[in-house]
């Protein structure tokens, strides 16, 4: 059970109320579709960064579950592939996104692989950023700190992070970003030095964990770790980067962005694991470890303390939650209804992009009340969405590794199908045989690549 005192309840609606001003100041109210959708590819450095960054985290819930379940292979497989992919993704795509000038991923895949492929990229990106588990997680919190249904907690949570960006738009997601950044870092540190200060520090951690925590793979077969690494080259295909790439002001900005947010990255899953680790060590015996960071802030911190670490977590999801939101509505409103519209005109994508807001909102909530694992929701859509688009996104950009378009279509088709289909034979085979160890995603990327290497030869006679 939590408890909160009057002074955290008033510093976490301060946050609330903080977050949806700056979210209206910041945003002016415009139809032109380039401003409304990437603040007129304009967006500089520093707000570059303190926007990747902040975006990065929604799933801080899912952090702390996985730490506490399986100790520091949570950094292992969430953080450590990331920089690497990351990295690349800066020095080989960053400028290359930046240069193209688009609005979305499937526009990419469209241009170069023709309208059916595009439109089926769409659906994939579609289901990839779905706001569903960051919603679930910011109505979870919701749910505990004020003891209300979680269908309520929902609605509050979509009030919260995309009210605003009906007027705004991606300014205001910029900038109500940039305020979440410094708020979610001041929360783990303050949670961090606490833990340090009250029982100790990394000795501590050593006896009072179980052995494998400590230890990279945390006790885990090689091929859970191999598909996490997998997952992570979602970077490439990340909507969320390609986006903030096309806004920013130049391909030199939008390079140096990426690469920097990594550095602020390893902080930041230094304060998150090392947070995960105490946590199992003060409350090893949690039947619900998805609340483990909320219920450790109430054994660590003190009055007031607590609120702001609150708001830290609520923070770092919301700021992924309405990038989630923006860009699922994005989908929506560019490549599904604009595109399929007889007469386009981007001056009416800012008003498909709020229809794509409200159906997006719509979309996840009903999500939200079938699923109650945010790691289930992760791992389900990635293993069975990346596989079909990975290497057409590289092929886009490196036209030695593009395909024709009637191959494209075909390896969209026989990633996703290979991992689906996996993964519901995989469920009848016996836990102990070798073909148990194969994950869905390995067979749908191993099937994608047959596919895509059949396509380059074709392409290349």
């Amino acid at each position: 059970m939590v408890s909160f005192s009057p002074l955290d309840i008033i510093i976490i609606v301060v946050f609330f109320i903080l977050l949806i001003f700056i979210g209206f100041l910041s945003g002016k109210k415009t139809d032109d579709a380039a401003g409304y959708l990437l603040s007129g590819r304009n967006v500089g450095l520093w707000v570059f960064i303190f926007t990747n960054v902040a975006t990065w985290y929604g799933g801080i819930l899912g952090v702390g579950e996985f730490t506490y379940n399986y100790g520091i292979v949570s950094w292992f497989t969430q953080g450590f592939p990331y920089y690497i992919f990351a990295i690349l993704f800066g020095i080989f795509f960053a400028k290359k996104v930046r240069n193209a000038s688009l609005f979305t991923v499937p526009d990419k895949i469209e241009q170069n692989y023709g309208k059916l492929a595009g439109q089926l990229s769409a659906v994939l990106i579609f289901i990839l950023v779905s706001p569903a588990p960051y919603l679930l997680m910011a109505a979870n919190l919701l749910s505990l700190i004020f003891n209300i249904p979680l269908a309520f907690s929902l609605l509050i949570s979509i009030v919260l992070s995309s009210v605003y960006l009906f007027r705004g738009g991606y300014k205001s997601y910029l900038f109500t970003d940039v305020f979440q950044f410094f708020v979610m870092f001041a929360g783990f540190i303050i949670i961090v030095a606490a833990s340090f200060i009250k029982f100790g520090g990394f000795d501590y951690l050593s006896v009072n964990l179980p052995a494998q925590h400590l230890e990279l793979s945390g006790g885990n077969s090689p091929a859970f770790i191999i598909v996490w690494f997998l997952i992570a080259l979602w970077t490439f295909t990340d909507p969320g980067f390609h986006q903030r790439c096309y806004a920013a002001k130049d391909g030199s900005v939008a390079q140096k962005g990426i690469i920097i947010s990594v550095l602020f990255w390893m902080l930041f899953d230094f304060l998150t694991t090392t947070t995960g680790l105490f946590s199992r060590a003060v409350l090893p015996n949690l039947n619900n470890p998805v609340l483990s960071f909320p219920l450790y802030a109430e054994t660590v911190l003190g009055s007031g303390l607590k609120g702001l670490f609150y708001a830290a977590m609520f923070a770092t999801i919301l700021s992924t939650l309405n990038s989630f939101f923006f860009l699922s509505a994005t989908t929506l409103g560019r490549d599904f209804i604009e595109k399929n519209l007889k007469s386009k005109n981007d001056d009416n994508l800012s008003k498909y992009t709020k229809y794509g807001l409200v159906i997006s909102a719509v979309i996840a909530f009903v999500l939200c009340l079938f699923f109650d694992s945010v790691i289930a929701i992760w791992y389900t859509v990635g293993s069975i969405c990346i596989p079909g688009i990975i290497f057409l996104v590289i092929g886009a950009y490196y036209g030695k590794f593009r395909v024709p378009g009637n191959i494209a279509v075909i390896e969209i088709i026989t990633g996703v199908e290979g991992s689906l289909i996996w993964f519901f034979i995989r469920d009848e085979l016996n836990p102990e045989s070798l073909l148990f160890q194969i994950e869905p995603m390995i067979a749908g990327l191993a099937g994608a690549l047959v596919v895509h290497l059949i396509g380059i030869r074709i392409a290349h006679r």
